[in-house]
């Protein structure tokens, strides 16, 4: 029988390995669902499947705020931005350059900096309370309407795709409640093995969420990213990171508050903010900068990460 940092690696691994499955079968199974319900194509795209990519944040941030504390919840929301930033989109861009569209820097990149900067607003007096969940909740409900009214009114035709018009399948409702029972048993399994093994070496909560927790939930845009960018399909790249990033802070926050409210640690004000707001102010920059994510852009926000982590040890 495992015991002791056994038992916690394997509770890890395992935590991991359910939350990418839970996130693939719920986003394959979500999107094909609207689909048969007659939703257009590029609305799924903006809706169901960002939020439902955002899944494993909000199980592993709720249920680690619950069971452990809300340093958790907050550590992994904020290191899962920051890890889909100088992670997934630097190891994505040394893959294969990205290219950045307009649409993406007009629409969707805005509220991504508003995201950000709204957090550190409403979370600057150490604590995030219902009613700034509930003006995190609202601001996304005008950001969805905002997606799902240019996603409606833009000229360019839907993409046909498996699914369309067929109507609700029982393989795709077994395939939402297959993914929903999945990340619940992972986000337990990762909280419960990721805390065991970093408490027992001496790690704090908000440590532990910035950290391996933030790594985990990102595997799921990270595999997609860079999968994306080995077949040069790397057109959705940015779209989903920066629409993770908006849905992380805006829902996960959001809901975690209104379930129990968010107490901050005067150090994460001074450190974490800081890096989260300088990181994506940085990704604009570079963006903005040619519309594409250069092999130059992806080894300085690589190195940016491993910077960050740095710090978080010392």
């Amino acid at each position: 029988m495992l015991s002791g940092f056994g038992l916690y690696l394997a509770l890890l691994a395992a935590g991991i390995g359910a939350l990418y499955v839970g996130a693939e079968l719920l986003v394959a199974g979500a999107g094909r669902l609207a689909l048969g319900f007659g939703l257009r194509a590029v609305t799924v795209g903006v809706t169901v499947v960002a939020f439902a990519t955002t899944a494993p944040e909000l199980f592993v941030a709720t249920i680690g705020a619950l069971d452990v504390s809300t340093d958790v919840g907050l550590g992994a929301v904020l290191g899962s931005n920051i890890a889909n930033i100088g992670l997934v989109l630097g190891l994505t861009a040394l893959v294969k350059p990205v290219r950045v569209s307009s649409t993406v820097m007009r629409r969707h990149v805005p509220f991504m900096v508003f995201a950000a900067l709204l957090l550190v607003v409403l979370g600057a007096d150490g604590r995030i309370g219902r009613l700034e969940g509930a003006i995190f909740l609202l601001v996304l409900a005008g950001f969805t309407a905002y997606l799902v009214y240019y996603a409606n009114v833009d000229p360019a035709p839907d993409v046909e795709k498996p699914g369309a018009g067929d109507g609700v399948q029982p393989r795709d409702v077994a395939y939402v409640l297959g993914g929903l029972i999945a990340l619940v048993i992972g986000s337990r399994w990762l909280v419960s093995g990721g805390t065991g093994l970093l408490s027992e070496l001496g790690f704090s909560d908000l440590f532990i969420g910035l950290t391996v927790l933030a790594f985990g939930t990102s595997l799921p845009e990270l595999a997609a990213s860079v999968v994306g960018a080995l077949r040069g399909e790397t057109g959705f790249v940015i779209g989903n990171v920066v629409g993770s990033n908006i849905y992380n802070i805006l829902a996960v926050l959001g809901i975690v508050a209104l379930i129990t409210p968010i107490e901050i640690d005067p150090s994460t004000i001074r450190l974490e903010f800081p890096i989260l707001v300088v990181a994506t102010l940085a990704l604009v920059a570079m963006m903005g900068y040619g519309r594409r994510l250069t092999r130059l852009d992806g080894v300085a926000l690589v190195a940016g990460y491993g910077a960050f982590l740095y710090l978080l040890v010392q």
